[in-house]
């Protein structure tokens, strides 16, 4: 039987519709192994990128598209959307998915690579919002990058912080789990940002740099 909390949550979820060329894209996703973020998470994704009036994002895990959509429908028309990623095909199928939504190419600059020898050779300050999901034991690094990378009143904002509920049961000690603990820990820590934890899809944590 689902619990209130339960049904909440799922309303919340489905409140966030997906067309048709973001739901072809978490198809592929799914069947490459790379599970995109949930609707609500990417809902959240555009609302961030909407009320930044961002122009220049960047994303750490491209996966198929799904994340890179959501994010590009609320930036500028002329904004880029820089998007890293260690598996070319992965990319592949991205474009493909910013095509079919109308984007052109000059919109989106892929990178293949592993995110930390790409992330350091990017503009100190010269970008209004970074995305991640990729690896989570790497997150604590992309967090240092994402602060240098942004301008002040940027965001930074993490997929799967609840990491499928294990982040909330202090029993789960594995690798991830422990280590998405202590991005939470190094977030709340730090005296330049100022953060939001949103439990929308696997979670979300996005924080704004208030100061360099």
């Amino acid at each position: 039987m689902t619990s209130p909390v339960e049904a909440t949550l799922a309303y919340a979820e489905q409140f966030h519709h997906e067309d048709e060329i973001l739901h072809a894209a978490r198809q592929r996703g799914l069947e490459m192994g790379a599970p995109p973020i949930l609707p609500g998470g990417g809902a959240a994704l555009c609302f961030l990128a909407t009320a930044l009036n961002a122009k220049s994002v960047v994303e750490i895990g491209t996966g198929c598209g799904v994340s890179g959509l959501w994010l590009l429908r609320g930036m500028r028309a002329d904004g880029t959307l820089t998007s890293v990623d260690v598996e070319p095909e992965h990319q592949r199928l991205a474009r493909q998915a910013f095509a079919e939504a109308g984007f052109a190419g000059g919109r989106v600059r892929l990178i293949a690579g592993r995110a930390l020898d790409v992330l350091p050779r990017l503009s100190d300050g010269g970008y209004d919002l970074v995305f991640a999901d990729a690896a989570k034991q790497e997150y604590a690094d992309y967090l240092a990058e994402s602060v240098r990378l942004l301008r002040v009143g940027g965001i930074v904002a993490f997929d799967n912080v609840l990491w499928h509920n294990r982040v909330a049961d202090p029993t789960q000690r594995d690798p991830d789990t422990v280590s998405l603990r202590e991005l939470g820990k190094l977030v709340q820590a730090d005296d330049r940002l100022r953060s939001l934890l949103m439990p929308l899809g696997d979670g979300l944590l996005a924080a704004v740099k208030i100061a360099e």
